[in-house]
């Protein structure tokens, strides 16, 4: 299938970038729904893979509304309102969601399964009201488990990709910037043509302009989402998301031990992928009493973050850390 969206003037100048942590969670989720998830992803995914089956979100609302492949339900992806919009906002507006979206959603999903949809989702679709808080609390969890731990790394990607096209924008033209997005993405006569969609693209009316969403998950493909006049979305790969789980260099590790002491900066090269307490004493060899001591330091000195669902608590290096390791001199 093939999509052209044309541009008004409006349109050109309200196009905008933004990060969206909602389309990381729907993204990511679809790719562990794959049956075999993309090879960059495979480390990432054998990490989270059993936080998420010993909390139930695999098989949670989640897995009945995000097939491997074939629609997305548009209410799970609210238009940022900012550039960098904080998950908070994206669960107050999908819980917030219109009831009549939502029901076109479901049934959108229900022509693809044969007209079937689970008793979950059939309840859903009776009283949208009464259960969009519990998918809000659900999201909730599964971003402190699969998403939050590598949040830094994952938006430092983001942002790089958005300063990289607005460069383009600024030394070439916003033609160019969007005509390079990705193969299946072309600008040719004042519109913007995509190939070998799975849904179409529309637009209600000229002058909402269109929003640029980068993602590392969505790889290898773009996924749209167009609702009512809002901006069409469009997410497409990042750059630079072939290094994105690459065991970092950390350049000043000596010089940091030398600061706060050898056991912390172990600790702290230990993290380049999160991990619990217990996971810690195992990489690094110290006991688990003496790896929580050092955490807690670490995290005063805002050198760490924990993220918490239920009994599961993990670790991670803050973009803070991040610098101290790796930076050059």
């Amino acid at each position: 299938m093939k999509a052209r969206l044309g541009f008004s003037v409006n349109d050109l100048a309200e196009t905008r970038f933004a990060v969206s942590p909602m389309w990381e969670v729907v993204t990511s989720f679809r790719a562990l729904a794959a049956a075999a998830v993309p090879d960059l992803h495979l480390g990432w995914a054998g990490q989270v893979r059993p936080r998420l089956a010993a909390a139930g979100l695999d098989r949670g609302w989640l897995a009945d509304m995000i097939p491997p492949a074939g629609h997305l339900p548009d209410f799970l992806n609210p238009a940022p309102t900012s550039a960098s919009p904080g998950l908070s906002g994206e669960l107050a507006a999908i819980e917030a969601t219109d009831p009549e979206q939502v029901r076109r959603d479901l049934d959108l999903l229900a022509a693809e399964r044969e007209g079937r949809l689970s008793p979950r989702l059939r309840s859903l679709h009776r009283t949208p009201g009464t259960y969009l808080p519990r998918i809000v609390a659900e999201i909730d969890v599964y971003w402190r488990l699969a998403i939050a731990p590598y949040w830094a790394r994952i938006r430092s990607v983001l942002e790089a990709d958005i300063f990289y096209r607005g460069r383009q924008v600024a030394e070439h033209s916003t033609a160019q910037a969007l005509d390079e997005l990705h193969h299946t993405v072309r600008w040719a006569d004042g519109s913007l043509h995509l190939v070998q969609r799975h849904c179409a693209i529309t637009r209600i009316e000229t002058g909402a302009g269109l929003l640029l969403v980068p993602s590392v998950f969505a790889w290898p493909r773009v996924l749209t989402r167009t609702v009512g006049s809002e901006p069409p979305q469009l997410a497409y790969p990042a750059r630079g998301i072939g290094t994105l789980w690459e065991r970092r260099t950390h350049a000043h590790m000596d010089a940091l031990a030398a600061v706060i002491g050898r056991s912390r900066a172990l600790i702290l090269a230990e993290l380049d992928s999160p991990a619990s307490t217990t996971e810690l004493a195992h990489r690094s060899g110290l006991s688990a009493a003496g790896v929580s001591q050092h955490l807690t330091a670490l995290r005063a000195a805002g050198l760490t973050s924990t993220h918490r669902a239920g009994r599961s608590v993990l670790y991670a290096r803050t973009e803070l850390a991040d610098a101290l390791l790796t930076a050059q001199t």
